[in-house]
C-alpha cells in the first residue's frame, strides 16, 4: 500500500492549514480517495485541486468550528456531495455566526455537520483509519484525527509547534487546552507527525520537549 500523502495549502487571512490527505491519486475515469480537513475559505482552489490531482473527497473533516476553518465546507459539499463531519460537541458553535466567528468577516454562516463524531470513534476514510479524540480547549468540541498506521495527528488549533490554541474565544478554556495536550496528545508515540491548523508541522516528541505547556 502506498505512503499517506498530505497535501497542504496555506489559505485564508489568517493562513489556515488546508488539507488533502490521500494514498494514491486516481484518473479522470476513476478518481482516487481523499479526504479534506479544514477547508478554510477558497472552495474553488480546492475543488480544483482535488480535480486536477483526480481525487474524490469521501468526506470534510473539521478539528473545530471556526471561521477560518469552514468557510469553503458549504461549497465543497456541494461540488463532491462529501458529508462533513465534526466532533458532536461543536454543532452549537457551528450553527451559530457569533459563536463560529463567522459574522465578524462578513459572512453570517451557520453549518450543520452531516454527522456528528464521538470520542474515540474510528473513520475508514482514504484507505486509513482515523481516531477521533476530543480536545476540548481551543473550543468545547475540538478534535483531533489520529491515524496509528501511519504516524500521523491532525491537531487543527489545540496543538502548534511549540504553542498551543488561544482560549479566550466562546467556548474556550485554557485549562481543558491544557488537559487535551497533556493527557491526550502527548500520550501519543513520540515520532507521531503533527499536522497543525497553522504554521509547520512538528512531532509530539518534540512538542513534549519544546512546548509552552
Amino acid at each position: 500500500m502506498e505512503n499517506l500523502k498530505i497535501a497542504g495549502s496555506v489559505l485564508g487571512m489568517v493562513e489556515t492549514n488546508c488539507y488533502i490527505i490521500y494514498r494514491e491519486k486516481g484518473t479522470n475515469e476513476a478518481p482516487g480517495h481523499c479526504v479534506i480537513v479544514d477547508p478554510a475559505d477558497n472552495a474553488p482552489f480546492i475543488i480544483k485541486k482535488c480535480r486536477d490531482m483526480c481525487l474524490k473527497p469521501e468526506a470534510i473533516l473539521l478539528t473545530h468550528g471556526h471561521f477560518d476553518h469552514i468557510l469553503a465546507a458549504a461549497d465543497i459539499r456541494r461540488a463532491f456531495h462529501a458529508p462533513v463531519f465534526a466532533g458532536e460537541n461543536e454543532a452549537p458553535l457551528l450553527a451559530e455566526p457569533a459563536m463560529n466567528l463567522t459574522g465578524s468577516v462578513g459572512e453570517s454562516m451557520s453549518l450543520e455537520p452531516d454527522r456528528l463524531l464521538r470520542d474515540g470513534e474510528v473513520l475508514h476514510l482514504a484507505d486509513a483509519d482515523w481516531r477521533v479524540i476530543f480536545t476540548p480547549g481551543h473550543t468545547e468540541g475540538s478534535v483531533c484525527y489520529y491515524n496509528e498506521a501511519d504516524s500521523v495527528l491532525i491537531s487543527g488549533d489545540t496543538l502548534f509547534c511549540e504553542s498551543v490554541g488561544r482560549t479566550d474565544l466562546p467556548t474556550g478554556s485554557q485549562a481543558k487546552l491544557f488537559v487535551s495536550v497533556s493527557e491526550k496528545l502527548f500520550a501519543l508515540p513520540d515520532e507521531t507527525e503533527v499536522y497543525p491548523g497553522h504554521g509547520e508541522s512538528t512531532t509530539i516528541g518534540h512538542e513534549k520537549e519544546y512546548n509552552i505547556i
